[in-house]
């Protein structure tokens, strides 16, 4: 962070579950949680990955390898038709949301393009502008039969008056050239909205906020099965699946590596912290990722 002040931001971080499959439902369940964030004194608001209309977990599509079902198009579908397209009424809605809260917001949605659906982030500022708008790079195993790729060119920051902002969608964060092309840039605040609840998600935090010293915030849905509409097609493909299908594990870590509020876990919540940019300064005197921990000269033409 450049110059020789740093400002302190107030981030919340959002765990809850959609309205399943309902886009409209949803982008008013977003407002709700934002204007409840932002009455907590909140400045950041950042939401799950596929927040709208819903990360797909359990769902086969119909599909195995050589085939699909006539059920499973009735389930993609569903899915097409409740996805977002960028821009959209949806995104206007999104916006004013920020502006009226006069936050950043920050959500992950499912954006539907022609005929293809992305894994997407859409950043907001405070005034309602789509200031980023970032598509998952690589979809995780089956998640590649519903969602393209992106295409690399959409990981630069958004500058706040608070810091550098950007961040990757999950598995995303475990591709390490990635993750350098953020802390190239000098990030301050890390978003990773996720889908992936388990404890080494949480270690998977932690060690990237220390290797680049920065704030990370994780954040995750918390989904139960009977979430899910009744009448979905292909809902019997959720016969075999607990009754807490996400248990969430969201969490806001220093650029040390310590746990600031979280993991939250079994339940919808909003976890707040207040974030003070002079502890990425702080934090660099023993270990820069660019810097002088980086040792170009070692590696390069390997």
């Amino acid at each position: 962070m450049g110059g020789d002040q740093f400002a302190t931001v107030r981030a919340a971080v959002v765990q809850a579950a959609p309205i399943l499959f309902d886009r409209e439902a949803t982008v008013d369940k977003v407002a709700r949680l934002t204007a409840e964030a932002a009455a907590k004194g909140a400045q950041l608001v950042l939401f799950p990955e596929a927040f709208i209309p819903a990360y797909p977990r359990g769902l086969s599509f119909g599909t195995v390898v050589g085939s699909r079902t006539p059920t499973g198009r009735l389930t993609w579908e569903r899915y097409f038709a409740n996805s977002v397209e960028v821009p959209s009424q949806t995104t206007a809605s999104l916006g004013e949301i920020a502006r009226n809260h006069q936050v950043f917001l920050v959500v992950g949605i499912t954006e539907r393009a022609g005929g293809t659906l992305y894994c997407s982030l859409l950043y907001f500022d405070p005034a309602g502008h789509l200031v980023q708008h970032h598509r998952k790079l690589k979809p995780t195993g089956t998640e590649r039969l519903i969602w393209g790729e992106g295409r690399g060119n959409d990981l630069q920051l958004v500058e706040t008056p608070f810091g550098k902002m950007g961040g990757l969608i999950c598995w995303e964060n475990y591709m390490p050239l990635a993750r350098l092309a953020l802390y190239r840039q000098g990030i301050d605040l890390y978003l990773a909205p996720t889908a992936d609840s388990r404890d080494s998600w949480l270690a998977t935090m932690q060690h990237i906020a220390c290797e680049g010293r920065c704030f990370v915030l994780g954040c995750n849905q918390f989904v139960t099965k009977e979430m899910y509409p009744a009448d979905l097609p292909g809902i019997e493909d959720l016969a075999s699946q607990p009754e807490i299908m996400c248990r969430g594990g969201s969490v806001i870590v220093s650029p040390l590596g310590e746990i600031l509020a979280g993991p939250l876990f079994d339940e919808e919540g909003i976890l707040i912290a207040d974030l003070d940019l002079a502890d990425v300064a702080r934090s660099k005197l023993d270990f820069d990722v660019v810097g002088h921990y980086s040792r170009p000269d070692v590696f390069n033409g390997q």
